[in-house]
């Protein structure tokens, strides 16, 4: 399967003008306040899944705005465009939070059951970590039980449970408070009018999106061609941990540039949404692609919570040794995702004849 390029020069593809984009602005924008007014209905007597899909889908509209915003800026209102992209990044960032505290903590208990082979994990807790974990790529398989390590994994669980269950309670808040907010309202007040009315500048309606959308792509496929995936195409990334538990708590030096292109990607992507039109075909590679990213982000962020959770002062030798083992079990499932990013991204590549 040939890789599909938006070549702004293929003579045999139509142009592709501002009004698509003002076309995809305004369906996004009626999907945020679609999802707005179901979080309003559902209020204090919504199930979690309600809030939970409600929140997903306030992100995935504001993401999908700001990033066309950010592609396609000389097409529209520059002093509009650059108001509402930090507000939409800001509310997408602040409503993920919660949920990304939980997923990470249901990664990590998952992860020191099955290091542990322990028992001392509810059922019910090692079930509903199964089920999140598996959509998210993260092993599962059993391993012997460790005498050391199965004495630390209890505590090592219970110190992350408090941790990031308050952690996500603290996010809970700043959310609703956000939702409540002036900002909030002003954004969705926002919003609300790009859902009749794009701003777009006059040339917008004879200017070609094909060269932008290109452009989107050429930056993804730079930022892929400087990442180290010679090294990630190894099983075990020694460097990797050279990080590892030292004193210093800032991310990982090698996961910035793996999150730059992750969220590359993500424009790469919704640029050919922009261009294509609603019920256009998915493209696997670029799906696969991008689950391999959001398991390396994850991976990532539980590493960095078990190493933050092992500089707890006085924590016994044992849990400090299984938060010890939890790092570094992540940090293999961050060179994993790598590798699956390298499979999915090169294996359907082709030369052109």
């Amino acid at each position: 399967m040939a890789q599909q390029h938006l070549d702004p020069t293929d003579p045999t593809a139509g142009v592709v003008t501002g009004d698509a984009l003002a076309s995809y602005l305004r369906a996004q924008a009626t999907e945020f306040l679609r999802a707005l007014r179901l979080h309003r209905e559902t209020g204090a007597a919504a199930t979690a899944e309600e809030t939970v899909d409600a929140a997903r889908a306030l992100r995935r509209s504001a993401r999908r705005i700001s990033g066309s915003l950010h592609t396609f800026r000389p097409l529209l209102d520059s002093d509009w465009s650059e108001e509402m992209r930090p507000e939409l990044a800001w509310l997408s960032g602040t409503l993920g939070l919660e949920h990304a505290y939980e997923a990470r903590l249901e990664r990590l208990l998952l992860a020191l059951h099955r290091l542990s082979g322990s028992t001392a994990f509810p059922a019910q807790a090692v079930e509903a970590t199964a089920a999140s974990a598996s959509g998210r790529g993260v092993t599962v398989t059993a391993v012997p039980e460790r005498g050391n390590l199965t004495v630390g994994a209890a505590k090592a669980g219970a110190l992350l449970e408090r941790q990031l269950t308050l952690a996500r309670t603290r996010a809970h808040s700043t959310a609703l408070q956000a939702l409540g907010s002036s900002r909030f309202h002003a954004v969705a007040d926002k919003v609300a009018v790009l859902a009749s009315e794009v701003p777009l500048t006059p040339a917008a309606a004879t200017t070609d999106l094909r060269p932008a959308a290109a452009a989107a792509e050429e930056r993804l496929t730079a930022a892929i061609a400087g990442l180290p995936l010679v090294t990630a195409g190894h099983p075990y990334n020694a460097e990797a941990l050279i990080h590892g538990l030292s004193p210093d708590p800032s991310p990982h030096p090698q996961d910035g540039p793996w999150h730059q292109v992750r969220l590359l990607l993500r424009l790469h992507r919704y640029a050919r949404e922009v261009l294509l039109g609603p019920g256009a075909p998915v493209d696997v590679r670029l799906l696969a692609a991008g689950q391999a990213l959001n398991r390396h982000r994850d991976a990532s962020e539980a590493a960095a919570a078990a190493a933050q959770a092992a500089r707890t002062p006085r924590i016994a030798p044992a849990t400090a040794y299984a938060l010890g083992v939890l790092h570094a079990d992540q940090r293999h499932e961050v060179e994993a995702a790598r590798f699956a990013f390298q499979q999915s991204w090169q294996k359907q590549v082709v030369s052109a004849p």
